[in-house]
């Protein structure tokens, strides 16, 4: 259930190596990296059963849809199976709500059937309200998950917001829990609150038992 997951800019070739060891050590849904790494981590991870996770159009999610098409269709090719889109944050809270589905529905459109494509809706900057239409919106574009945050913008995943996502969109879709989630019981948390995915740089403290000191 968890996305190893590194974002970091700095992150090096020798951090991604590492990520990968751990990720087929722990038999992780997969590693979440930045779209630079994706071929890399594609040819290391083949045949593992770890999938290849990346994100489009972060971590702001304000460029233009025409560039998350052309991102998204470019990692694919390159090994990709899972992204991880940006909605158009200032567009939604503008009430702009087709532009957004247009958004979305275009990365899904260029993403599937070859992989599953997550909104990152960033709860941190949305009202309640605007948390629910953007779940709506993800629903009606046809994208398989909704996610919490980018871990960039100042907030992470709560258990509160995992809730209510996950009341939005039911069965229909599956809830992506991503930023702050640092240890077992915080993991469990979001778990019973309905987050089948959780995106973390700590899946190994995680999985031992231990808090981790730093997030993605």
């Amino acid at each position: 259930m968890i996305d190893h997951t590194m974002l970091k800019p700095e992150t090096t070739e020798a951090t991604i190596n590492q990520l990968i060891e751990e990720a087929k050590d722990y038999q992780f849904a997969s590693v979440c990296i930045n779209p630079v790494w994706v071929k890399h981590c594609a040819s290391a991870l083949k045949g593992t059963g770890v999938e290849v996770c990346t994100v489009i159009g972060f971590p702001l999610g304000a460029t233009s849809t025409e560039a998350k098409v052309f991102e998204a269709k470019q990692a694919i090719a390159n090994g990709a199976t899972e992204v991880d889109m940006v909605i158009q944050i200032g567009v939604l809270k503008s009430n702009n709500s087709a532009l957004v589905e247009e958004d979305i529905k275009a990365v899904v459109d260029a993403a599937h059937p070859d992989a599953i494509v997550k909104v990152i809706i960033e709860t941190s900057l949305l009202t309640d309200e605007e948390k629910r239409k953007a779940c709506q919106l993800a629903k009606k574009a046809g994208a398989d998950f909704v996610k919490t945050s980018t871990g960039f913008a100042g907030g992470g995943a709560t258990v509160k917001d995992v809730e209510l996502m996950y009341q939005e969109v039911g069965d229909q879709l599956e809830v992506k829990a991503s930023g702050g989630v640092r240890n077992l019981e915080a993991t469990q948390k979001m778990i019973d609150a309905g987050a089948t995915r959780i995106g973390a740089s700590a899946g190994v403290a995680i999985l031992n038992g231990v808090e981790a000191e730093t997030e993605y």
